[in-house]
Parts: C-alpha cells; structure tokens; sequence
C-alpha cells in the first residue's frame, strides 16, 4: 500500500503544535506565491530576476553569462520599482510571498526558509534564520544572530532580538513570545517559556499580523 506524499498545502508542524488542521508546508516550496500575477507586478518580478541569477551563477558559458548580465539590470529595474533592498546572493527559500516590497531590507547573511510571507518596511539583518513557513508583519525588524522556528509568526513592528519557537507568535518592543492555544503543555515545559513570561494568549497577535497565508 503506498503513502502519498504531503502537498504544500498538507504538512502540519510537530513537537510544539497539536495537529488541528491545515498547514501551509514549512519545507515543500510553493513556486505558485512566486509567479508574476500581471505584467507590472514588481515584487515577484524581484524575486524572478534574482531566481534566473542564482539558476545561472556558476553555469558557464556566454548563454549563461548573457543570462546574468540581463538578470542583474532586471534585478537592479526592480529593485527601484518595488523599493526593496534584496540582493542577488540572498538565502531565500523558494515559495516566498512578497505582497509590499516597499522597505523590505534582508542581508546577504540572512536565510528564508520556504514559504515564507515577508510584509512592508521589515528589515532582517546579518545572521538571521526564518524557518519554514514563517509571517512576518509590516514593520518588524529581527536582529540577528536568532532563529524563527516553522509556522512561527511575528507582529507588525515588534523587534525581535532573541530567538522564537515553532509555531509561536512574537510581538511588541522588544519581542515577547506568545504560545498558540493548541502547544502541548510539555512542549512549553521543555522550552522553558513559561518561566520567561511567554503566555497562551492569542491577544493582539491576530490583529498584527492579519490573515495567514
């Protein structure tokens, strides 16, 4: 009997979260977030030319060298036209959701996990590492070096300085952590939350963040 595999739309997180229903994947890319929906369209058209870049960076070749050369003076078109600051030899996983580009800084050093959503005017700096399927709210600024776990979230305009376990919310200056109703009573024990103030209190963190995606 064969086990189909999970969709993008189908993984639900372990360890901290009990499953209670659908979870957009935190390590199946969905390349569907990624496509240009129009032909003006500059955030996933900034994500295009720095995919075409990567794809071709260590091909040889004058194709492959042509490819660059255009995939840079897109990039660089882009860049102006969506107000982001992103370059070419970023970690980004694939499946990156960019709905406002505009003020988004994201160091050479920082890495994006798959399906992420990533707000207006975030910055994340050297050494930051977003797991899978991470939100983050307009205006959020994550200093490195610290880790998001998967299906994490973290609130518009909260500072984030310590790092945030799977599932759980971030907000506020600085960041507190906020533990979803559904995290397993042993999981928080374990990560030794509890002891920091983290609460399970749903709060204001919906309303920061809005609608997942």
């Amino acid at each position: 009997m064969s086990v189909p595999l999970p969709t993008a739309a189908q993984e639900v997180p372990s360890g901290l979260l009990e499953p209670v229903g659908t979870f957009i994947s935190a390590s199946i890319p969905d390349l569907s977030r990624e496509a240009p929906q129009r032909l003006w369209d500059p955030p996933r058209r900034l994500l295009k030319s720095l995919r075409r870049y990567q794809a071709n960076r260590e091909r040889a070749g004058l194709v492959a060298a042509g490819i660059r050369y255009l995939s840079v003076l897109e990039h660089r078109f882009w860049s102006i036209a969506s107000g982001a600051d992103i370059p070419l030899d970023c970690h980004l996983g694939g499946g990156l959701l960019l709905v406002h580009a505009n003020g988004i800084v994201i160091h050479p050093d920082a890495t994006v996990g798959p399906n992420c959503l990533i707000l207006q005017q975030v910055t994340l700096t050297e050494g930051v590492r977003l797991g899978g399927h991470v939100d983050i709210g307009a205006g959020a600024k994550i200093i490195g070096p610290v880790s998001i776990g998967d299906h994490a979230t973290v609130g518009a305009n909260a500072v984030v300085l310590s790092s945030v376990p799977e599932g759980a919310t971030a907000v506020g200056v600085p960041s507190r952590v906020i533990l979803p109703k559904n995290a397993r009573p042993a999981a928080r024990s374990a990560l030794g939350l509890l002891a920091e103030g983290a609460s399970t209190e749903e709060g204001p963190a919906a309303l920061l963040i809005g609608n997942r995606a």
